[in-house]
């Protein structure tokens, strides 16, 4: 029988080990949390700081399937669709910004020297410095939440489809030159194909800043969404609604990853290889 190893070099356990470590974490995790929570709600069963799950359960029963008596609109899926709808414009806009400067600007030297330095200096702005000036320049509406992901994470995905296109052996675009292909035809039809699931994986890689400057913006200024509720309820230190939408944000995190892991692999198989 072949016997598998789980430290070392050579390792190759099989998937059911691997399933097994990868939920140990997790189950340690969930264990000593319970237990904390336990204690602490036997000396005080009033305790708000580590609610029980019957008292997550009840929140979150509360919030996602009751409307609300006042505006009768169910809490938590109304903020979930507002900072979805924010998230999506902001990195979409961000990665379609990103991918036609850093195209252009790795491709053409003249464009690279004009913006590289700009790019990069805005890149090194700490967006939530920034974040009062965009609410007195542009409100506190819809605009501001999506500029402050937009300038948080465009420097970044631009930087990195630049230094892709860059990186392209020259010998490539001498010989499609060659061959009759003129300039927008090279960017477009050439490079574009290749820089296309570099920005897959760099939207993914900005996703986690994303929503950072999501929060943050509704934290701020904002009548809905989940960084909004969540700093609502601080005051009251609910954390029975605190720690379940903090895990929502988490699966919903994930689930968009993973889908696009999914597109990379069905729309770029050669990228995977």
């Amino acid at each position: 029988m072949r016997r598998y190893l789980f430290f070392g070099v050579h390792a190759d356990p099989p998937p059911w080990l691997r399933r097994l470590a990868a939920a140990l974490p997790f189950v340690l995790l969930l264990a000593l949390y319970l237990g904390a929570s336990q204690l602490r709600l036997a000396e005080n069963p009033d305790d708000k700081i580590l609610p029980s799950l019957a008292q997550m359960a009840d929140a979150v029963q509360r919030l996602a399937f009751r409307p609300d008596p006042r505006s009768e609109e169910y809490v938590m899926l109304k903020d979930t669709t507002s900072s979805l709808a924010r998230l999506a414009l902001g990195v979409g806009l961000s990665a379609a910004t990103g991918l036609l400067l850093g195209l252009n600007m790795g491709l053409f030297p003249g464009m690279g020297a004009v913006l590289l330095a700009i790019v990069t200096f805005v890149s090194i702005v700490p967006p939530l410095a920034i974040l009062p000036i965009l609410f007195i320049s542009l409100g506190v509406d819809e605009l501001a939440k999506v500029a402050l992901i937009f300038l948080g994470i465009f420097p970044l995905i631009t930087r990195d489809i630049y230094n892709t296109v860059a990186a392209l052996p020259r010998e490539q675009i001498t010989k499609a030159l060659s061959l009759g292909a003129n300039e927008l035809q090279l960017a477009y039809r050439i490079v574009l194909p290749q820089v296309m699931p570099r920005l897959i994986e760099t939207v993914r890689l900005s996703l986690g800043a994303a929503w950072l400057f999501l929060i943050a913006a509704e934290a701020i200024a904002s009548t809905d969404g989940l960084g909004y509720r969540i700093f609502l309820v601080r005051r009251y230190l609910a954390m029975d609604v605190i720690i379940p939408y903090v895990l929502w944000i988490t699966l919903l995190g994930y689930l968009i990853d993973w889908l696009l892991r999914l597109a990379l692999r069905r729309l770029y198989p050669w990228y995977q290889a």
